[in-house]
C-alpha cells in the first residue's frame, strides 16, 4: 500500500453522504415545491426568520410575568473603601496625600472615568489624606477626619442608568 500522503487521503468508507439536490424534477424526490412546502414566507426567496420569531404565537418575552421596577435615574457608584486608601498610602502610591477619582483611575482602583466614586468606611485609616470623591459614607468622613485629613465632595452630574 502507498504511503499516507496528502494526495492519497480519502474519507472512510460510508462516512460521506451525497448532498441533497433540490429542484431537479419529480423523480429526484425533491422536485415540485423543492422541500419548501406550499405558500407562506418560507416558500418565498429572500426570507429570513429571526431567532426569536415564534410564527405568530405570542412571544415568550410577552408571555412571562414582569416583576419589579428599575429606575432609569439610579446612580451606580464605584466603591472605594478606606482600607484601600490606607493600602495605597502604605505602598507609597499616594505620594503627596491627595486622592482624587483621576488618581484612583490611574492606579486601577476604579475602572470608569465617567462613573462617580463613593468612599465607604470599611477598614481603618492612619494616614493623613485629602480625599476628593463624588460621595462619602458618614463613617468614611469620620475616619478620614480622625486621621487628620479632609473629605471633599465633588459636585458633578453623574451618569444615570437610563
Amino acid at each position: 500500500m502507498a504511503k499516507d500522503l496528502l494526495s492519497n487521503l480519502k474519507p472512510a468508507a460510508g462516512s460521506r453522504k451525497t448532498r441533497k439536490r433540490i429542484g431537479r424534477g419529480q423523480g429526484s424526490g425533491h422536485g415540485g415545491t423543492s422541500t419548501r412546502g406550499h405558500k407562506g414566507a418560507g416558500s418565498r426567496s429572500g426570507t429570513r426568520y429571526r431567532a426569536w420569531f415564534e410564527g405568530g404565537q405570542m412571544p415568550l418575552v410577552r408571555r412571562i410575568p414582569k416583576r419589579g421596577f428599575h429606575s432609569p435615574f439610579k446612580v451606580e457608584f464605584q466603591v472605594v473603601n478606606v482600607q484601600t486608601l490606607q493600602k495605597l498610602a502604605a505602598d507609597g502610591k499616594v505620594g503627596n496625600g491627595v486622592v482624587t477619582p483621576e488618581i484612583l483611575l490611574k492606579l486601577g482602583v476604579v475602572k470608569k472615568a465617567a462613573d462617580p466614586v463613593k468612599v465607604l468606611g470599611t477598614g481603618t485609616l492612619s494616614v493623613t489624606l485629602d480625599v476628593s470623591a463624588h460621595a462619602f459614607s458618614k463613617s468614611a468622613v469620620q475616619k478620614i477626619e480622625n486621621a487628620g485629613g479632609k473629605a471633599q465632595t465633588i459636585s458633578s452630574t453623574p451618569k444615570t442608568n437610563g
